[in-house]
């Protein structure tokens, strides 16, 4: 696991070698190990490495035999043995070990289609100097991040926004459309940033520079996920339990410690199942606990633990562990307001101790429609198939519109969000779920200059391009693609990339694999969820290896008290910063609004603990650009 970056003219201007310097130190932890640069004709490439296969050998950038092609890698393949055996039979000669030059000699051989051979994580860049051309891809679900940005005929990209932040010239014009997204979602969706000159690339995509063209910079599409015809019926033990465990098998490939993540919920305890069944000696776990038993699941995870027989390891969170918030805009360089952001950095902090690799089990909710969201939704189409759409919108509007809003109030009594979703169509419906904060209230926090800006814009365009793009008519697939497309890259997988790179550790992701990813897709949603059950189909393959308290009980997370924080111990901090001088020259807020929030919440009358977090986390972002 690396960071890369690099610097391109489409006019072969020369490359300024202490700027680009500057760029790659700024990601320095993402690879203490080693540094390396490339310098040609209106080319600069660079590296920082975090050692794990061929350490001794595997430097970079890594040229090919007469030096015409060179490359910068971040990432794991994890088929890169089986490829090399295939070049070296077309005639390609080796000089290392690593899967940076399989990478690299596939490129050679098979041009942009390259990553069709690929099976793994990756972001990297290929210069050919034959044919003066750039290549820049992502791997397909995203789990490597590449952000870039062109200034006047010249074209920066990194892994992080702080490398091309520390180039100088990135414009830090605000994107309003991410400015809503963020505050409607509680994260800034591909391709966009924060700021309107930058993009990130987005999964299964990449870019095809050449020098001497115009330069126009267009992301194409190499993969997407889908269903088949074929639909799977009945799913054989035998298969799913050697397809999980091939996807695990081939992440266990390392030179350095490796070992895995163990909350105790079913992911992660099927990732150690399947790791223990593959290697003799204990696997090495690590697992966070709180001190408030309603959020702590350390019992679970030490029950998964003494079956397995694993190194364990833990370490309890005070529920009043805030003192990382400040630090939040240091790792993601933009507005990022999941708070298990906090203690995902305290589990890699852990990590880091024990190992330097670690499987997760990210991805399964996603993958086997495990989350309370899927749930509701899938009860909530069987509703609205029975009805018109206008007999909906007449009955669940108006419902919706004279129910009030119970945020204290138990789940089975805050039906508003239901009766909203049920008078809209599916995507809408979906939106209106996985929204953080819904379009009445985001019409109060928003000044009407912001509203002038967004001209009618809301986040809804996004489920609506992707829940347009998926090809199928099963409401629950859809709004599973719509995840794998949004929350998962955009939420999921940028908050474990950025806690793990922040203590230099590499986390391998199985569920992720696209090979498995394709195949576990297509299980029907009647399988996946079956009554009041979740991932039933993914529950009943484990349970051959783990125990029923384990696969059926009810799903914790990783929670975070925020609401407590706001009332409590925070109080007077939100106070401060939420109605801050920064936050007022934005002109984004409207400010009297964001005040009877504050004393909304901290008096006990209502719950705004998510607006109150997301503004929360904006103020810090502002603090933050205003030092660089």
């Amino acid at each position: 696991m690396c960071g890369i970056s690099g610097i391109f003219d489409f006019s072969l201007v020369a490359v300024n070698k202490s700027l680009l310097k500057k760029m790659n130190n700024a990601q320095w932890h993402r690879g203490p190990d080693d540094e390396g640069y490339y310098y040609n004709s209106g080319i600069g490439l660079a590296h920082r490495r975090l050692s794990i296969i061929d350490i001794s050998a595997g430097h970079q950038p890594i040229l090919n035999n007469d030096e015409s092609v060179a490359i910068v890698f971040n990432g794991e393949i994890y088929n890169h043995k089986e490829l090399a055996i295939a070049l070296k039979a077309k005639g390609y000669q080796f000089k290392t070990h690593s899967d940076t030059e399989v990478i690299l000699h596939s490129w050679s051989e098979w041009g942009t289609e390259c990553v069709h051979q690929l099976r793994g994580m990756f972001s990297f860049a290929i210069w050919d100097d034959k044919q003066k051309s750039l290549f820049i891809a992502r791997d397909r679900l995203g789990i490597k991040p590449l952000y870039y940005f062109e200034d006047d005929g010249t074209v920066y990209f990194g892994s992080e926004l702080k490398v091309l932040m520390h180039s100088g010239k990135v414009n830090k014009t605000f994107d309003y459309q991410a400015v809503e997204d963020y505050f409607s979602l509680g994260y800034i969706p591909e391709p966009k940033t924060i700021y309107s000159k930058v993009s990130k690339l987005m999964p299964g995509h990449f870019l095809l520079l050449k020098q001497g063209e115009k330069s126009n910079i267009v992301q194409q599409e190499y993969w997407d996920l889908q269903l088949y015809q074929n639909l799977n019926k009945e799913i054989e033990l035998q298969e799913f339990d050697s397809r999980l465990s091939e996807a695990v098998g081939i992440r266990m490939e390392s030179e350095v410690p490796i070992g895995a993540f163990l909350s105790g919920g079913i992911d992660s305890s099927a990732i150690v199942a399947h790791m223990a069944s593959l290697q003799n000696q204990p696997v090495t776990t690590c697992s966070i606990g709180f001190d408030d038993k309603n959020f702590d699941e350390l019992e679970y995870a030490k029950q998964v633990a003494e079956q397995y027989n694993t190194n364990h390891h833990t370490r309890i969170i005070n529920e009043d562990d805030f003192d990382l918030i400040d630090q939040i805009i240091d790792w993601y360089d933009e507005p990022f307001a999941d708070p298990s952001s906090l203690p995902t950095f305290r589990v890699c902090e852990l990590a880091k101790e024990k190992v330097t690799v670690v499987l997760s089990g990210d991805g399964g909710d996603e993958l086997f429609a495990g989350y309370r969201n899927h749930y509701m939704h899938n009860n909530e189409q069987k509703i609205r198939d029975k009805f018109p759409a206008w007999f909906r919108a007449i009955v669940f509007g108006s419902l919706a519109k004279i129910y009030p809003k119970l945020d204290w109030a138990p789940r089975f009594l805050r039906a508003k969000t239901t009766f909203q979703s049920l008078a809209m169509n599916d995507i809408e419906a979906f939106h209106n779920t996985m929204s953080i904060q819904r379009k009445d209230q985001l019409t109060h926090l928003y000044s009407n200059e912001l509203k002038k800006n967004l001209d009618g814009y809301s986040s809804l365009e996004l489920f609506n391009y992707y829940g347009n793009k998926f090809k199928g008519d099963d409401a629950l697939k859809r709004a599973q693609y719509i995840d794998f497309k949004t929350y998962l890259p955009g939420d999921i997988l940028t908050k474990v990339d950025r806690a793990s790179m922040a203590h230099s550790i590499e986390v391998r992701v199985p569920l992720l694999d696209h090979k498995f990813v394709e195949w576990a897709f297509n299980i029907k949603s009647s399988k996946n969820i079956v009554g009041s059950v979740t991932k039933a189909e993914f529950k009943r393959q484990l349970e051959q290896r783990l125990d029923e308290n384990i696969l059926y009980r009810k799903k914790m997370g990783f929670c975070v008290p925020l609401g407590d924080w706001f009332k409590g111990p925070l109080s007077s901090m939100i106070k401060e910063k939420l109605v801050s001088k920064a936050m007022v020259n934005t002109n984004l807020f409207n400010m009297s609004y964001i005040e009877e929030i504050i004393n909304e919440h901290t008096s006990g009358r209502k719950n705004h603990e998510t607006a109150i977090w997301s503004l929360l986390i904006f103020n810090s972002f502002l603090d933050k650009t205003k030092a660089l």
